[in-house]
């Protein structure tokens, strides 16, 4: 948290420094910059201030990630800029000096951040211990192996079964049965003991806990939860009673405040600079057919809630019933102008109000006719959990070559898998790579017709 502060302020910092250095005055364009900059650099910075680089890649990594991140805080406050026409404005020189110098100086704090942990874990190294192995142990195991900076050193497991009964190769020793946890704990004046078995009013797990309440050691449970498909677990507390979440939303406390952020703000810059557009391809689909402009349809929203969602009406029919046949390619019911606009996207563009109404959002899975969402929900498993954030104008699953038609279950599934695999791992940077290889694809999408 400490990082995830000091990111945004670090670029603030040398922006408003910058100016007194080149003696300029700090006018109001530099204070708005400064708080769109504060926004952006604390939800595209995220990953870095947790770590995420420093697992394997070491600094090279973390150079990457800090200048990759920068370069997308930086092309988004020049789309604003031209959008707006404030970036006539700003001073080159200015510009050129915070550009430059943020990054330099982020990777220096970051690296020596890294550098003190790494001191410090080492000074310090703590001893942990697992009581049954399991694959969450093993998993654990390794999770405390490959963070260097947590300074764990992994002893070993206990368990009742032998060897030769897990089935572990010479070079994987257990310790002991789990009835020799708490001796073996105090006479090696181990710090952690992660417990991964069922929490239950067992025998064996409270003479374990009954032993070692005479050590110093901090005891968790570790919950199996392998066999559950996780969407943002996360542990939380209902009247003092720990609870663990399984399937939750991504968008929750600060996330949701910057993604709405970045909805608003994109969304509304879309429909100013697009407005000709939008414009010239209402006029085209009016005169080009019998029909109104925009199509509406019923989508399931977040939380499975039903929305109308507007799209420029492509076809010769408005189909929103319990038989809905999707477009194919060499569809006939797709007018001239709207196989133009499929191919291009273009006929996505109203859905942009459909953001700023806090419908949809600018990324996320893409929304489903009623009638597809009932057939598939039965099919699926996991359907459903889609509806945990809202609908998007693109997703993960479009720019991984699943767009179109979905004509078998395997297409759908692996549109969904893609969707879930977005919910377990959303981001703002996520959000933002998404939007960018939604652009590049928009003239060469094969699946796009």
């Amino acid at each position: 948290m400490l990082l995830r502060i000091l990111d945004p302020l670090t670029a603030v910092a040398i922006l408003l420094l910058g100016a007194v250095w080149l003696r300029l005055d700090i006018t109001f364009l530099e204070r708005v910059t400064a708080a769109v900059t504060v926004l952006l650099v604390f939800s595209l910075f995220r990953d870095v201030a947790e770590g995420q680089p420093w697992r394997r890649g070491g600094h090279w990594a973390l150079l990457a990630r800090i200048v990759g991140s920068w370069m997308a805080v930086a092309g988004l406050l020049i789309m604003v800029g031209v959008a707006s026409g404030a970036i006539e404005q700003f001073s080159p020189q200015l510009a050129e000096l915070w550009l430059l110098a943020t990054p330099v100086v982020m990777v220096l704090y970051h690296s020596a951040v890294r550098a003190v942990l790494l001191t410090v874990s080492r000074t310090r190294r703590r001893s942990a211990v697992a009581v049954a192995l399991t694959g969450v142990s093993l998993a654990l195991r390794r999770a405390l192996q490959d963070a260097e900076e947590g300074g764990v050193e992994f002893c070993g497991f206990f368990d009742d079964r032998s060897a030769e009964r897990l089935g572990l190769p010479n070079t994987e020793a257990l310790l002991g049965r789990m009835a020799q946890t708490a001796d073996y704990v105090r006479q090696h004046r181990v710090d952690l003991v992660y417990i991964a078995l069922p929490v239950r009013g067992d025998a064996r797990i409270e003479a374990l806990l009954d032993g070692l309440r005479d050590s110093t050691a901090s005891v968790y449970f570790v919950p199996d939860l392998h066999f559950v498909d996780l969407l943002q677990a996360r542990v939380d507390q209902v009247g003092g009673i720990p609870v663990i979440g399984v399937w939750e939303t991504p968008y929750y406390g600060v996330n949701a405040v910057v993604k709405r952020f970045f909805d608003v703000l994109f969304s509304a810059l879309a429909l100013v600079a697009l407005s000709p557009l939008l414009a010239a391809i209402a006029v085209g689909v009016k005169l080009g057919s019998p029909g109104p402009v925009l199509f509406k349809q019923r989508r399931y929203g977040f939380g499975g809630e039903e929305i109308r969602v507007y799209k420029f009406r492509t076809m010769t029919v408005c189909e929103d019933g319990t038989n809905i046949t999707q477009a194919r390619r060499d569809d006939d019911r797709i007018t001239p102008l709207g196989r133009v606009l499929r191919r291009l996207s273009l006929d996505e563009l109203p859905q942009f109000i459909n953001v700023l109404q806090g419908r949809m959002s600018v990324v996320g899975p893409r929304p489903h006719a009623v009638a597809h969402n009932e057939h598939y929900r039965r099919l699926i498993s996991g359907y459903m959990h889609r509806h945990k954030v809202k609908p998007g104008i693109t997703g993960w699953a479009q720019v991984n070559g699943l767009r179109g038609e979905t004509d078998t279950l395997d297409k759908m599934r692996a549109r969904v898998e893609y969707d879930l695999e977005y919910l377990r791992n959303w981001s703002p940077s996520l959000d933002l790579r998404i939007v960018l290889r939604t652009a590049a694809l928009m003239f060469r999408d094969a699946h796009a017709f």
